[in-house]
């Protein structure tokens, strides 16, 4: 048995922990709310009254707390209670800067730390399938591994630590840069007298056929593509087929009176994101 602790019981945090509870994990938790955590001891957790007492008997420590601040009050807190060799996996996003500033502190004291921001939210967490997306070096991922494959399905070591935070915000930055278009795409369908509730059925479910954006992520490289590369063909043809559509959107958002700058942009920026070279004007 691996003895776990989990600090942060939140709306992501508690399923998280109540998937390692159901494990084979010697699981020792905390939290400042009580409710979550007499939920885990139900479950069959058992509590810590700090985060340094729960820091000197675990072996992987998991932070699911809310910003920076809190991550580096609870790292402190754990590193000058902790058993040499402890991993910290820190679950919360977190700026870009701070896993390198966390690690250095904790190198100090013989402790680990991935940063292992995580991506799927709070259904993901109940149902075992986050995406766990690690930055560390190889002998820490290797030790924080086997418990997060309990939490995610897809568990990626993405490099260096640090590395786990950057792939978690590009990852996000698409997540709400498609929110925001989404917000133009029901104001062009609410001024065309469209069911936006339809609309969101419609993306949902052909999102789940088609893999979404995710369908044009395939290259190694974010590089122009040369003409005899196979993605050239590819992908010129989603960007024929993009800018056709986009140029529809935009004409009908201009017939409606709709300000849609986000498809205006795609319409300017489509082909060169996808690596082609400019098209030459007949």
């Amino acid at each position: 048995m691996t003895r776990v602790g989990f600090v942060g019981l939140g709306n992501i945090g508690r399923p998280m922990a109540l998937r390692l509870a159901s494990g084979a994990d010697d699981l020792h938790v905390y939290d400042v709310a009580p409710e979550p955590v007499a939920e885990l001891v139900a479950a069959g957790a058992t509590a810590a009254d700090s985060v340094a007492g729960l820091a000197g008997r675990v072996e992987v420590l998991c932070v699911m707390v809310r910003d920076d601040d809190q991550v580096g009050e609870v790292l402190g807190e754990a590193i000058a209670a902790a058993r040499p060799g402890l991993v910290v996996a820190v679950h919360s996003t977190v700026a870009p800067q701070t896993p390198r500033r966390l690690e250095a502190a904790a190198s100090r004291h013989e402790v680990l730390v991935v940063d292992a921001p995580v991506s799927g939210g709070a259904m993901g967490a109940a149902d075992g399938t986050l995406a766990i997306l690690v930055g560390g070096s190889e002998d820490a991922y290797a030790a924080a591994r086997p418990v997060l494959e309990r939490m995610g399905s897809l568990v990626v070591h993405a490099g260096p630590i640090g590395a786990g935070t950057q792939m978690k915000l590009a990852r996000n930055l698409m997540h709400f840069v498609a929110f925001t278009a989404a917000t133009e795409a029901q104001r062009l369908a609410e001024a065309s007298g469209l069911d936006l509730r339809t609309l969101g059925e419609v993306v949902r479910h052909t999102d789940a056929v088609t893999g979404g954006p995710g369908a044009i992520m395939h290259r190694d490289t974010a590089a122009p593509i040369a003409e005899g590369d196979f993605w050239f063909g590819v992908l010129d043809h989603v960007r024929a087929l993009g800018e056709k559509d986009l140029r529809l959107a935009t004409d009908l958002a201009d017939l409606l009176g709709v300000d849609v700058p986000l498809a205006r942009l795609a319409l300017d920026r489509l082909g060169p994101g996808l690596g082609l070279p400019p098209q030459e004007l007949s």
